[in-house]
């Protein structure tokens, strides 16, 4: 018998070697078709076993960022070659940057792909056996990719297949395109989000709710995924902080970060603490950079990323980091044709910052990210899953990502719900509970246009302070002042850690604050500076009630404006201030 040569290891869509605990599926219907794979993650060989024991047309695979969704879908396409129930292979992706890099991951298990190919040529250079296209160039030219795909039996990937559901021309296109493939494999991470286009090749079933849902055939999410070590626990840095801007119709509004508002306040407040030019960002820049340091003590190639919400703030957030670090950091814009090169780059060197758009939120893998600042607008549960996933790839044992963000309601909650799966739900979008709070679509320009008004939206002041850490699911730490001894604490945690030592060590910071009753403040006279220090006490005795009662933040401060009155804290009078401070500390000591 002729000796068979030694397989391959599978790769990732960074050309990362995967080295995993699990070897071929015991069910596997044909380990000789095996061919070109060694080794396989878990959940990757229990999806292979389930896909050949089903033999289906269509199958949608939803999986983590950071699982290894792109190595699972060459390793099924390396198989159905091997077995001759394909000769071609289609990849369509969100972004220019992706195609390149299903078409690198592919080469490396000899099935080379055309990232270059334009839907209107036709035809490709025969040493290809796939092409990869975008989602808006499958738009251009259906009927094209439709003849060419009824030419051959050809495998259709789909990767991030919600973006089929983006528009409804870009669902239609992907149907009519890719009706007659031989089969098609649908990828996506968690969660998807409900709007009222279905998703092309997606099975859909009723929910109980008169939603309809979709059905995944394999699903593999967060929370398995840090269990097996495959992605990194994430600690998520929130900071709070007062917020004073001016609205289109000329009112000033003060408010603080955290405490309960309006949508409309909200969005408001965020983009104040946003802008470049007021003191909250320079604060969470300098404290993540802080946390790099750290990080990088452990891991001296580990990397930073700053998303920002427009070009404009790319360009300022990356001034004050060359501040803060004394080099400028790499920014990537998408309208750059080097954009994708630039991405290649900082993921093989060691350049501690990069700030982008939208570019690096999907997909893209720079294995080496540890810190991010999600510093966007754009406020999705879907958007903030995929951006958090640029940091979970594990790469060794106990590496842990830290995210720093607004104490915003809604993207605290979207950081303890990591683990929690959602499926695609059709229904309008005025029904969906998970609606943006800031709409990702409208750009910077056009919040600010007022054409018919006096006044356009102004941030006139900020500041930062560090309010609580978010990790798996529960909430540690009180508010404290930025360069405090206990915010320096919670930088300070150890970039490799396992995850039960990051919450005893979570739990001990904690315990230690509450102990000191809070930071000790700095000293001062003025009555700007009086009432912020009120604020500060303010905030820490509300998180303490929280750690004792569970209670979220918001109540606690609603619940104490109902007793003692007045208006939010930011712009609560020092009186106001001291009764909930006394009403608390009431509470506290009377059980109530």
């Amino acid at each position: 018998m002729t000796a068979q040569p030694e397989p391959e290891t599978p790769i990732d869509a960074s050309g990362n070697e995967i080295t995993t605990r699990t070897g071929l599926p015991p069910a596997f219907p044909d380990r000789a078709a095996w061919g070109t794979v060694k080794q396989l993650r878990a959940w990757q060989a229990a999806a292979l076993t389930q896909y050949f024991d089903t033999n289906p047309q269509d199958f949608l695979a939803v999986a983590t960022p950071g699982a290894g969704k792109t190595s699972f879908a060459l390793t099924l396409a390396a198989n159905l070659f091997d077995r001759r129930e394909i000769d071609r292979v289609v990849v369509v992706a969100p972004t220019e940057h992706l195609k390149t890099q299903w078409a690198e991951a592919a080469d490396k298990i000899n099935i080379p792909i055309d990232p270059n190919f334009g839907s209107k040529q036709g035809k490709t250079s025969k040493d290809f056996k796939g092409i990869a296209l975008t989602y808006a160039g499958v738009a251009a030219n259906p009927l094209g990719l439709r003849i060419r795909v009824e030419g051959f039996k050809t495998l259709v990937i789909l990767d991030e297949v919600h973006h089929a559901g983006d528009a409804l021309s870009w669902g239609e296109a992907v149907r009519e395109a890719f009706e007659p493939a031989a089969r098609r494999l649908a990828l996506t991470g968690t969660p998807f989000r409900s709007d009222a286009n279905p998703i092309p090749f997606v099975r859909y079933e009723p929910d109980g709710t008169g939603a309809m849902r979709s059905k995944a055939d394999y699903a593999y999410g967060y929370g398995p995924a840090l269990e097996d070590g495959i992605v990194r626990p994430v600690l998520f840095m929130a900071y709070s902080g007062d917020m004073h801007w001016r609205t289109k119709a000329g009112d000033e509004v003060a408010a603080r970060l955290g405490e309960p508002m309006t949508k409309d306040l909200t969005n408001q407040a965020l983009r104040t603490a946003l802008d470049p030019a007021g003191s909250w960002i320079p604060v969470v820049l300098k404290a993540a950079d802080h946390r790099l340091t750290e990080v990088r003590q452990h891991v001296p190639d580990a990397g930073g990323l700053v998303i920002a919400t427009d070009q404009n703030h790319a360009r300022a957030y990356a001034d004050i980091l060359k501040t803060i670090t004394g080099k400028r950091p790499v920014v990537v814009l998408s309208d750059e044709a080097k954009a994708g090169k630039k991405i290649t780059k900082f993921s093989e060197g060691d350049d501690r910052w990069m700030v982008a758009v939208r570019m690096v939120s999907e997909g893209v893998d720079v294995p080496r990210l540890a810190v991010g600042v999600y510093a966007t607008m754009t406020a999705t549960p879907l958007f903030f899953a995929q951006a958090v996933g640029r940091f979970v790839r594990a790469r060794s044992k106990g590496e842990t990502a830290s995210v720093f963000l607004p104490s915003a309601g809604h993207l605290l909650r979207f950081a303890a719900d990591m683990e929690v799966e959602r499926d695609h739900a059709l229904k309008p979008r005025s029904e969906d509970e998970t609606q943006l709070l800031v709409e990702a679509e409208r750009t910077q320009t056009e919040e600010d246009a007022d054409l018919d008004g006096e006044h356009s939206f102004a941030a006139l002041a900020s500041d930062a302070d560090f309010d609580r850490v978010v990790f798996d699911g529960g909430e540690f730490g009180m508010a404290a002042y930025s360069g405090s001894q206990d915010e320096l604490d919670y930088l300070g945690i150890p970039g490799l850690l396992e995850a039960d030592q990051v919450k005893d060590l979570l739990r001990r910071h904690q315990a230690s604050q509450v102990e000191r009753g809070g930071a000790e403040p700095p000293a001062s006279h003025s009555t700007h500076q009086r009432l912020r220090e009120l604020r500060k006490e303010l905030n820490g005795l509300v998180a303490a009630w929280h750690h004792r009662t569970s209670k979220p933040h918001g109540v606690i401060h609603a619940a104490l404006v109902s007793e003692c009155g007045g208006p939010p804290s930011a712009v609560a009078s020092e009186d106001q201030l001291q009764q909930r401070i006394d009403a608390i500390r009431h509470w506290a000591v009377s059980g109530a």
